[in-house]
């Protein structure tokens, strides 16, 4: 069995045509063949003669045994290494096209593409990634010159303050680094020495007080800058000033001019478009289908990009397709009662946004309103419970 393996590689090397031999003799010339020791296999009828393999050394040896016999022969396939190189070599520009390509795609797999940092909170990430760089870590740097995981973990937690762990993981092209920060101590402020006090005329509807000791009470009308939560305990010759904490909500009145339009213009899409394709390649874009105008007097253009990608890898080649949508201008008339509603909830959401959600509206009274040049003027009171504590630090003399 070794030796017909052996002979089958031998074959293969050395190269072997297949003939097909058509005359008056093929059996004649089949015998003078295998006479004039020439190795011949695989012989079988075809057509009007045989066909048959013979090595590539043997195949000038049958010039005189086809004359004496009268036989022609007509190659029909030539197998084994020396035709495959001649094949090869014929198309030697694609092979060492495929040969660069090859190359090229070993030398991109060995780069890494993209690093990426995961389990921060506090640290910037740049700062990890500008650290990881100093260890030879960021994108174009090649996979092999990298460090072990365990050396690298050990220099990025030396160089960025507040790491305690670092990890070094990579999928292909792609490193994550993966972090774990320090537990820092909860930072409490600094609280000073301080009243609480009005920041706004109001009538108090409820007092908490935490620390210090309240000096109005419910109901009571305070003015801008009244001590609401004293920090100051005890008496004239024996005082002790404390950090004054706690809650005071009053009722409030707020006056708000509105104006508010009749008439509402926007816009809106009609659900007529024009879409443009482009091959990307890099920074430049070539357009494929859609040309001409799109004939629309207002539009908007959206930008969808379809870009290839191999593993992780987001590679400078795809399409990029442009959806430009007719819009038209439209125009809405409220009736006096919805404008009035709409200045209303308008003011309303100010007041949230500027004093608290936590706020409350008690009531609400129109003091004034006219229609005037296409719109509704307002002049509007508003009682509102909100908070109405801010803090004066106790400066001693």
């Amino acid at each position: 069995m070794g030796r017909i393996h052996e002979r089958a590689a031998s074959v293969i090397t050395a190269g072997f045509v297949t003939l097909h031999v058509s005359g008056p003799q093929v059996e004649k010339f089949i015998n003078a063949v295998t006479g004039a020791g020439i190795i011949i296999w695989d012989v079988r009828p075809a057509g009007d003669g045989a066909s048959l393999n013979l090595l590539l050394d043997d195949f000038f040896r049958l010039r005189p045994l086809l004359k004496k016999t009268g036989c022609r022969m007509h190659v029909t396939a030539r197998n084994g290494l020396p035709f495959s190189i001649a094949r090869l070599w014929r198309r030697k520009f694609f092979a060492a096209g495929m040969l660069i390509f090859g190359v090229g795609l070993l030398l991109l797999s060995s780069m890494i593409w993209s690093v990426k940092v995961e389990g921060n909170t506090r640290i910037p990430t740049e700062d990890i990634l500008e650290a990881a760089r100093q260890e030879g870590v960021y994108p174009f740097q090649w996979i092999w010159r990298m460090q072990e995981s365990d050396e690298l973990s050990r220099g990025l937690t030396s160089l960025v303050p507040g790491l305690t762990w670092a990890g070094f993981h990579r999928t292909g092209t792609s490193i994550t680094i993966q972090v774990v920060e320090a537990d820092r101590p909860e930072n409490k402020p600094l609280l000073s020495q301080r009243h609480l006090i009005s920041r706004t005329d109001a009538v108090v509807t409820e007092i908490y007080a935490e620390q210090g000791r309240p000096v109005v009470s419910r109901n009571s009308r305070v003015k801008k800058g009244d001590i609401l939560i004293s920090g100051a305990l005890g008496d004239e010759e024996n005082t002790e000033f404390v950090v004054a904490k706690g809650e005071v909500k009053g009722l409030v009145w707020h006056e708000y001019n509105l104006e508010v339009p009749l008439k509402r213009t926007g816009s809106a899409y009609t659900g007529e478009r024009k879409d443009r394709t482009y091959l990307v390649l890099g920074k430049w874009a070539i357009q494929l289908w859609g040309y001409g105008d799109s004939g629309f007097a207002k539009s908007r253009t959206l930008t969808e990009p379809d870009m290839l990608s191999w593993r992780t890898l987001q590679l400078p080649l795809g399409l990029m397709t442009e959806k430009e949508l007719e819009i038209k201008a439209t125009a809405e008339a409220l009736t006096p009662e919805a404008a009035r509603a709409e200045g209303l909830t308008r003011a309303k959401s100010d007041i949230l946004a500027r004093y608290g959600a936590d706020s409350v509206i008690k009531s609400q009274k129109i003091l004034h309103e006219k229609k005037e040049n296409g719109k509704v003027y307002m002049k509007v009171l508003f009682e509102v419970e909100e908070r109405i504590a801010e803090e004066l630090p106790i400066v001693n003399n």
